[in-house]
């Protein structure tokens, strides 16, 4: 009689589990994915890439400039066009190349290999590796940025910098010193789109579901300038106003080319100089109006018109896991800092003229507490706040935060997570990163889902 008892029990257990099982799995479509403890990042979403071309309804000459532009971002600079003294890459696509021109940080990082080219005697720092991510520092005592690399050495066929002398930074000495914050390329797919929401636009939404936010300890505000007091968009810290003052600066810090924005040379060690300064200017000889231009105004116009990224609708998880994640994106509190869509103004460019934004960004600044924090001050963007990044085109990023740490979706979401450590305050994000923490596995799956379909 024990026996069959037992026997019955065993049964009876079993019959439960395959119950609890079955509605496990009913709750999701993408239930069979779901690993036993947590949510996973299934990856770079694959297939074509879904953003680098121009926005759609570009007219004739507009188009002509984004290829021009196109043509010289994809460039790249020797020591006779005024690469360096000082510099950290020799092209733009360099860094931002995934999935396509104009992205994020590709798999292989460019830099390893930079370091050394052409006879240059450079030593590759260690915190660039061949599979990291593309990467800048700058150092908290200043705040500058601190180029990797220098010309000395290098012989390229466009000019040779034997004679020049000057040496790398003493990174390894920055480091252990805790001095060096890192930044990686922010994409740049939908800049126009970005560029022409109208700063009132951007208030009344910071000023929008205010009790919504205040319960849930979201502040944020807006980045301005110093000089016009208008608001600024673009950046880590939302600290640069438009895509020719990005360009400009980009030319010049990232390449050590001077040009119209930023006409000064970095280091202007005589010996190391190669090109007339400032290195990149307009062309008043040119036959063509897209010749005319200074590379720096054509790297602006390939990016201005560059189109945003398309969402997928199938993958990963199908449409039902998507479509979930979507909702649970909105119920836990992340569109309230992480607008789904914003509207452009007035522009004379019909193409971006009244459009919708769906950049899933307030393009404001928030406290994202100590964990995130990298002691950098940008404009009114203090050390540990950081531009709500913009989210389309998130499901083909390979690398994800401010310095890249991570390549893992879940990893980035936790990491917004963070309480007040001395004078540092809490993260913005923490009654949000709560609400997701208490979520069942499969709806924090179908999030997951959502933003690699982006």
């Amino acid at each position: 009689m024990k026996h069959h008892t037992q026997k019955f029990q065993k049964k009876s257990l079993l019959g439960t589990a395959v119950i609890l099982a079955n509605i496990w799995l009913a709750q999701s479509a993408s239930a069979q994915i779901f690993p036993p403890f947590g949510p996973t990042d299934p990856g770079v979403r694959g297939g074509a890439a879904a953003a680098g071309g121009p926005v759609s309804g570009l007219g004739t000459g507009e188009l002509s400039f984004f290829n021009a532009g196109q043509d010289v971002f994809s460039e790249s600079e020797g020591v006779g066009d005024g690469l360096g003294p000082r510099f950290n890459l020799d092209s733009c696509v360099g860094c931002h190349a995934q999935p396509a021109m104009g992205g994020s940080a590709p798999a292989v990082n460019p830099q390893v290999n930079l370091a050394t080219a052409f006879g240059a005697r450079n030593t590759v720092p260690s915190f660039i590796t061949a599979n990291g991510p593309v990467r800048e520092a700058r150092f908290k005592s200043d705040g500058g940025v601190h180029a990797l690399f220098v010309v000395s050495g290098r012989s390229d066929s466009t000019g040779n910098a034997s004679n020049c002398n000057i040496t790398q930074e003493n990174f390894a000495t920055q480091v252990q010193n805790n001095n060096v914050s890192f930044r990686i390329p922010t994409p740049t797919f939908g800049a126009g789109l970005i560029e022409g929401i109208n700063d009132a636009t951007l208030a009344a939404n910071l000023a929008a579901n205010a009790s919504q936010k205040s319960a849930r300890g979201i502040t944020g505000r807006l980045n301005h300038t110093g000089n016009d007091g208008t608001v600024t968009r673009f950046g880590w810290k939302a600290q640069n106003k438009s895509m020719i003052i990005f360009s400009g600066e980009a030319y010049n810090v990232e390449m050590g080319i001077s040009n119209e924005v930023f006409e000064q040379e970095r280091d202007e060690t005589a010996a190391c100089q190669f090109k007339h300064v400032p290195n990149d200017i307009t062309n008043a000889d040119a036959t063509t109006p897209a010749e005319t231009l200074s590379d720096a105004e054509r790297f602006s116009l390939f990016m201005r018109f560059l189109a945003a990224p398309t969402p997928s609708t199938t993958a990963p998880g199908g449409s039902t896991s998507i479509n979930n994640g979507k909702q649970v994106f909105a119920s836990v509190g992340c569109s309230l800092c992480h607008t789904p869509t914003l509207q452009t103004g007035s522009a004379a460019v019909a193409a971006l003229s009244n459009k919708p934004v769906n950049l899933l960004s307030d393009l404001a600044v928030h406290h994202m507490g100590p964990g995130l924090a990298d002691g950098i001050s940008q404009g009114v963007a203090g050390g540990d706040e950081f531009r709500t990044a913009p989210l389309w085109g998130l499901g083909q990023r390979i690398f994800f935060l401010h310095d890249g740490r991570t390549k893992d979706i879940v990893q980035a979401i936790t990491a917004h997570s963070s309480a007040a450590s001395g004078s540092t305050p809490a993260s913005e994000a923490n009654s949000v990163i709560t609400s997701y923490n208490a979520l069942p596995i499969f709806s924090k799956q179908d999030l997951v889902n959502y933003l690699r379909s982006l």
